[in-house]
């Protein structure tokens, strides 16, 4: 069993009382219902008595006029509902375990207008979040019809902020929808603390996570390009204070992809580990050029690891989630024996000698 829990929301009509680390849901879009099943109720079960599992999963888009969706609006081949619907599967197939858990689902993305953004998940293009109040009501509405009334929305998140639209605008859009009672709190992803914590916070108030900073997640060490020391350093403090500004407004901070797309398991030594249709092997950081480097710092944070009696996963989960009480590591699972291990990483501590050597 895991130990760590934290409360989500200071400024939530509801305290939700969750486990440190959440289960993203994205990898079981393409894995049979039966392992996908057994992965999530493993996290669950794992949980303390009154504390609830967090679940990523997506939503739908638009081509034009048609709805493509899937969970994470976006988390099935080519933008279908694969994912969202296997959400649904679960909950229907086990409702006892329709209270143990908090559903946000990632959605708000258009197709087929205007410049693409480029996705490892879609053969045709997909436009950046267009989070204008009809298009987040569309894609709301989408989430609760594939959902089939088997679990409620407790968080809704705009997958991109929008750049035409004030996230003023969004904010607002997305308050309207809870008002009406079709979610009940709000996420943003991908934007910085200005943006979200500061303009957005003043119009609608809940459970909010930024995911990112500056476009980069949340992870230890391996890069996608060998970044400067200045770079490096730029990074950081756009972590740092989204970090410490989510802590002063209350805001929780969900951490994405805490294990580098894998890469920080240890698992992968080359680039012929992945198979040949796998996405990730599109990353800068498992191309030749900076493998060798990226492996460097995974042998040395393998070798504290194995110090602390612990895996390379857990340390690496861990060192996400001592950011703060209201960091939140976001890693994504399939397997039961994977989620109980990434799970375990929220109880796991460090000295302060460990974390100098760790940073």
């Amino acid at each position: 069993m895991t130990r760590a829990t934290t409360n989500l929301g200071r400024t939530a009509s509801q305290v939700v009382v969750v486990g440190k680390v959440a289960h993203g849901l994205m990898s079981m879009t393409w894995k049979p219902d039966e392992q996908c099943f057994e992965a999530i109720k493993a996290g669950i079960d794992a949980l303390p008595s009154g504390a609830k599992m967090l679940l990523n999963g997506g939503e739908s888009t638009t081509i034009i006029s048609e709805n493509v969706c899937s969970a994470g609006e976006f988390y099935g081949h080519n933008l279908s509902t694969t994912n969202l619907e296997m959400i649904a599967r679960f909950f229907e197939k086990y409702p006892e375990y329709v209270d143990r858990t908090f559903l946000s689902i990632e959605g708000g993305l258009t197709v087929g207008a205007g410049p693409p953004l480029q996705s490892h998940r879609c053969s045709v293009p997909i436009n950046s979040c267009l989070s204008r109040p009809e298009n987040t009501l569309r894609s709301v509405n989408a989430v609760n019809e594939k959902l089939r009334g088997t679990k409620r929305l407790d968080l809704f998140q705009c997958a991109r902020v929008d750049p035409n639209l004030p996230v003023e605008d969004s904010i607002a859009a997305l308050a309207k929808l809870k008002s009406q009672g079709k979610l009940d709190h709000i996420e943003m992803s991908e934007c910085s603390a200005e943006t979200l914590l500061r303009r957005g916070h003043k119009v609608g108030h809940g459970i909010g996570f930024d995911r990112r900073a500056g476009n980069q997640t949340f992870f230890l060490g391996s890069s996608d390009e060998r970044c400067s020391n200045r770079n490096q350093s730029i990074l950081i403090r756009a972590r740092n204070t989204i970090i410490a500004t989510a802590k002063e407004l209350g805001v929780a901070v969900a951490a994405y992809s805490p294990l580098g797309r894998g890469f920080l398991t240890g698992q992968i030594k080359k680039l012929e580990d992945l198979p040949a249709d796998n996405y990730r092997r599109h990353f800068p950081r498992f191309q030749e050029d900076n493998l060798e480097h990226n492996l460097a710092i995974v042998d040395v944070l393998t070798e504290i690891a194995k110090r602390k009696n612990i895996t390379t996963t857990q340390l690496c989960i861990g060192w996400v989630s001592s950011l703060g009480p209201h960091v939140i590591p976001l890693p994504g699972s399939s397997r039961a024996d994977r989620t109980l291990e990434n799970c375990s990483g929220g109880d796991v501590t460090f000295t302060e000698t460990e974390l100098q050597e760790i940073h």
